[in-house]
């Protein structure tokens, strides 16, 4: 179990990184720019592992990427990526949607740990942004999930995917929690009109100010370690899962350039704007779909 937990630690690593290539490459050429190569990341993360840190604020200013990245490897293990293999099974395959929404949170409140410990007032009002739009993010999300739960009478990730193998597709049956769950997924991965908390046009680059060397590596490692668990939690619980390779990168990577295309059209929201319109539009919608399941079944 050792083994197949390094081998998925590796597998997002490395196509979290590409993922997160892709990204600044295709927002660059669609802004007429050439932009970094699509490995550049990977160079980044080796680079400012072999550094050191130039500051430090105590054992708490260190202690937040790791349960940051804690938080991000929980989370991994907790996903199914194969729904028909046996590759990875015995690790993935106690997935529980209570338990995932739980590590979810970890990130955000071991980020906000950390910087408020530094007290730079950049990363301090990266924090606040992020956690005020936090409020916003998880309830669509989670009222997306709780329809899911009730649809399929189970919490357990394997059982809604099996589920959908006979039933239908997630995505076809309930589109109005698949909407609700995307709009806040937009958020999750920082992109805009949601990407508040590290704008750095204004903040400079929000709560990461401060961090260098080895724990700004650990940081970006767990970003990519949590993109690549958050996609495949998308496929699981709304496309069916994956039973191959092949097939996991068709459909994350069709999840993840929809939310690189939102972010390129439209531009970034204030705070309060982005939680108004969290708690309005993704959640009316998710609400919708909730209440068809309660009524309809």
């Amino acid at each position: 179990m050792i083994f197949q937990i390094i081998l998925l630690i590796m597998l997002a690593y490395v196509v979290g990184f590409i993922y997160f290539g892709l990204y600044r490459n295709i927002t660059a050429r669609i802004q007429g720019r050439y932009g970094p190569t699509v490995y550049q990341s990977f160079y980044d993360s080796i680079k400012l592992f072999s550094k050191n840190n130039t500051v430090s604020y105590g054992w708490m200013f260190y202690l937040g990427p790791v349960i940051m990245a804690t938080g991000a490897v929980l989370t991994l293990v907790l996903v199914p990526v194969f729904s028909d293999s046996d590759f990875l099974r015995s690790v993935t395959s106690q997935g529980n949607l209570f338990v995932l929404l739980y590590l979810m949170v970890l990130g955000p409140l071991g980020n906000a740990l950390a910087v408020g410990t530094g007290g730079n007032p950049f990363g301090v009002m990266g924090v606040v942004r992020g956690l005020t739009r936090l409020i916003g993010l998880e309830l669509p999300f989670y009222i997306a999930v709780v329809g899911l739960i009730i649809a399929a009478n189970s919490s357990d990730i394997v059982h809604i995917i099996d589920l959908q193998k006979t039933a239908g597709l997630n995505i076809i049956n309930h589109p109005l929690l698949f909407i609700g769950a995307m709009i806040s997924m937009v958020g999750f991965f920082g992109a805009s009109p949601f990407d508040i908390p590290g704008a750095p046009q204004e903040v400079y680059s929000g709560p990461r100010t401060e961090f260098s060397g080895k724990f700004l590596a650990l940081l970006m490692s767990q970003g990519s370690l949590f993109a690549f668990a958050k996609l495949v939690l998308i496929v699981d619980l709304f496309l069916g899962g994956a039973d191959s390779l092949v097939m996991l990168v068709l459909k994350t990577f069709t999840i993840f350039v929809a939310i690189i295309f939102i972010g390129i059209v439209y531009g970034r929201y204030k705070v309060e704007q982005a939680v108004d319109f969290l708690m309005k539009l993704p959640t009316l919608i998710a609400v919708l779909g909730l209440a068809r399941i309660v009524w309809f079944g």
